[in-house]
């Protein structure tokens, strides 16, 4: 028997050109083509639908959210199949309950064994897709430049904060006020600050 599937994508070309594409193999049955999430999972409702392809930018009902409604009330599996990589997506998606994550511009015959793999019970994730979810970017810039610090400049940048001069710094961590002015530069610079006093406000915001 062929799998039965659904596209939901708000833009009708790519709708059209992909009921085509799967309407041409006998592995595959297209019950239905959605403009938006929220017309995806009334059908996977009413519908005996094994696999829904969906978009995640889509009005009424967006990819992510019908995704959870889709797998949450039916037994429908569900491929997010997007031009959109944005890592909240992907997160979120798999938080909740896509079983892929797949990118527009592959081959047709990619987009399709997709879809066997996913009705198999198998996850499907792009390469760039993976990498994003195990690489995700820095989500907090400043605390990346802090750790980017020596344990000695830290401890500056610490008592610059307490308010103590280069003298006092020198005096209670036994260094010179050399080092001191020397460590001083090296963090100004690596947190792209240009004086000592941006350094304290620096540290000492949230």
């Amino acid at each position: 028997m062929p799998i039965n599937i659904i596209i939901a994508d708000d833009d009708a070309l790519i709708r059209e050109s992909l009921k085509i594409i799967f309407d041409l193999d006998e592995r595959f049955h297209v019950v239905h083509v959605a403009h938006h999430g929220k017309e995806a999972y009334d059908i996977c409702k009413k519908e005996a639908v094994d696999v829904a392809l969906l978009d995640v930018r889509m009005p009424i009902l967006n990819g992510v959210e019908a995704t959870a409604k889709i797998v949450s009330e039916t037994m429908v599996k569900v491929l997010i199949l997007t031009t959109f990589d944005e890592d909240d997506y992907i997160k979120n998606a798999f938080l909740n309950g896509a079983s892929g994550y797949l990118l527009k511009n592959n081959p047709p015959e990619q987009i399709k064994n997709a879809v066997l793999a996913v009705q198999g019970g198998n996850a499907v994730v792009q390469d760039v897709v993976m990498e994003k979810i195990k690489n995700p970017p820095n989500k907090n810039p400043k605390e990346d430049r802090l750790n980017a610090l020596t344990t000695r400049e830290k401890e500056v940048v610490v008592l610059i904060a307490k308010g103590l001069t280069n003298k006092e710094i020198a005096e209670k961590l036994f260094i010179s006020e050399g080092t001191v002015k020397n460590t001083v530069s090296n963090v100004l610079s690596k947190l792209a600050l240009k004086h000592r006093t941006q350094i304290a406000i620096y540290y000492l915001e949230d």
